[in-house]
């Protein structure tokens, strides 16, 4: 089993050793090809299902089936109640580029080397196999539409083609920040914020629109052809730019400010970050009311967006047949502490929605275990007979997804680089000045900022979920606490030393 195997690979740096280390480790798991798993016995009755594997950016863990009150996702909570939803799931780090490298070839940011935006993981590894990669390399017809892989920017990876049986579609010919298409005069815009927008346009206007769009015409070109079809859309990333129909649905005098609008006590600067919301300095409380007005309608957009692709997917017939797996890159903060964004190693930022809705294991369960987005790669490949390329550093949640109280890890690593800004600092050829490692169990979030080049500890941070889920206190320094520290401080250089 995956797990198992992904036992014995090193993941990230410990100690003093800095990059050498990282480079060694790297060259080692790459040469693991003969690391496989035995693949399922399949034949004519028993076919390897589909894949649709639904992408999103900047998705926190705020929908109604994660338990908001307030937020509508109708689609997106019926594939919960369909499949498997993991309620503790983490990114590996809180960035676009490293927290989708990592899952699609199933590496830590360590081992790739890859912490910013701009460093694609083939200037450094050519010839890892990514995860629709080696669907293709079995016989899976393979497409990416909308963001799948970060780098849209870079002409020679553009849209990753070894990954795709044909070139990606509209992966780098739009952005995130696309003013609306329409046909003649721009409808007004009700919003006032610069990273907000709020016009009667049609769905289509904007980017996650014609992603669906496109998505719906792929799945009906399909025929018999055996796929893995990746959808990915940019909302909520800022700008909040939903149509105003999806604004409408939430009466403003329903949205709240944060309930913590400062860092948390004892925070050490380096853990926070800064981030332009284009207003001139800080936003009054009637423009963050504004700001998360715009994050839900943001959220139900996408939501409808993706029950646009659902539905003809199941009209098609093709649902019985088709592993559904549903995730975001990572969270946001949306005001809280102050901040806005992502790039921290906070719970807001770290914890991410994943939903898989496997035909063999749809019952509407879910797993409160730790789980990280590393262990998907792993996961689809058990669930669809394939052997691993390569060495994973993630664990198949397969038992999990058998029996939901199977607990998979002990804990979950994140991680975050400094310096950093809201264009994520370029580290190609360079080491990150300092990194914060931080664990998430099943009570604690423990944070360390090291020095990269010698592993010496700088600062630390401690925040007790039990009776802090806010993380508004670190307690890291508080000497109750001294023994959670101490055992925590352990169990984080057990994962920089071994991938869990």
């Amino acid at each position: 089993m995956a797990a198992a195997q992904g036992r014995t690979v090193r993941s990230v740096l410990s100690g003093g050793l800095g990059l050498k280390l990282v480079k060694w480790r790297s060259l080692l798991i790459l040469l693991c090809l003969t690391f496989v798993r035995p693949a399922a016995s399949w034949g004519e009755d028993l076919p390897r299902p589909n894949v649709l594997f639904i992408a999103v950016d900047d998705l926190r863990v705020e929908l109604g089936c994660y338990g908001s009150p307030l937020v509508k996702s109708p689609n997106i909570d019926q594939l919960a109640r369909q499949g498997t939803r993991f309620s503790r799931a983490y990114c590996q780090q809180a960035l676009c580029n490293p927290s989708r490298a990592s899952l699609l070839t199933g590496l830590r940011p360590d081992t790739l080397q890859v912490w910013d935006l701009p460093t694609h993981f083939r200037k450094i590894h050519p010839d890892l196999v990514t995860l629709p990669q080696l669907f293709k390399q079995n016989g899976y017809y393979t497409q990416g539409i909308g963001k799948i892989f970060h780098n849209y920017r870079q002409e020679e990876h553009k849209g990753d083609s070894p990954s795709w049986s044909v070139p990606a579609v509209m992966h780098y010919n739009s952005h995130y920040n696309d003013k609306p298409q329409v046909t003649g005069e721009l409808p007004v815009d009700h919003a006032t914020l610069s990273k907000t927008e709020c016009r009667e346009v049609a769905d289509e206007a904007y980017f996650d629109g014609r992603i669906a769009q496109l998505a719906v015409e792929s799945l009906r070109q399909m025929g018999d052809k055996q796929f893995f079809l990746a959808v990915g859309f940019w909302k909520p990333h800022f700008p909040f730019n939903a149509p105003k129909k999806y604004w409408d649905l939430y009466d403003p005098s329903q949205v709240s400010l944060p309930k913590h609008r400062v860092p948390p006590d004892n925070c050490p600067a380096i853990a926070l970050v800064d981030y332009d919301m284009g207003e001139g300095g800080p936003l009054s409380d009637q423009q963050v009311l504004e700001a998360r007005h715009g994050h839900l309608a943001a959220i139900s957009y996408l939501d409808a967006q993706i029950g646009k692709v659902i539905d003809e997917l199941k009209r098609l017939g093709l649902y019985e047949q088709t592993i559904i797996v549903f995730w975001s890159d990572h969270g946001l903060h949306v005001g809280e502490r102050g901040l806005w964004g992502k790039r921290t190693n906070f719970e807001l930022d770290a914890r991410v929605p994943l939903l898989i809705d496997s035909p063999a294991h749809r019952s509407g369960q879910v797993v409160d275990g730790l789980v990280e987005l590393l262990d998907i790669y792993p996961t689809l490949i058990d669930l669809c007979g394939l052997a691993a390329p390569h060495a994973l550093e993630g664990q198949s949640l397969l038992p999990a997804l058998e029996n939901p109280d199977t607990l998979i890890k002990e804990v979950a690593l994140t991680q975050s680089p400094r310096p950093n800004n809201s264009n994520g600092v370029a580290y190609a050829d360079k080491n990150p000045k300092i990194m914060g490692y931080s664990i998430r169990t099943d009570r604690y979030r423990y944070t360390e900022w090291r020095e990269f080049s010698s592993g010496d500890v700088r600062v630390r941070e401690l925040y007790d979920h039990q009776v802090d889920s806010d993380e508004s206190k670190n307690v890291v320094d508080v000497a109750s606490y001294s023994a959670a520290t101490s055992r925590l401080e352990s169990l984080l250089n057990n994962s920089l030393d071994t991938a869990h």
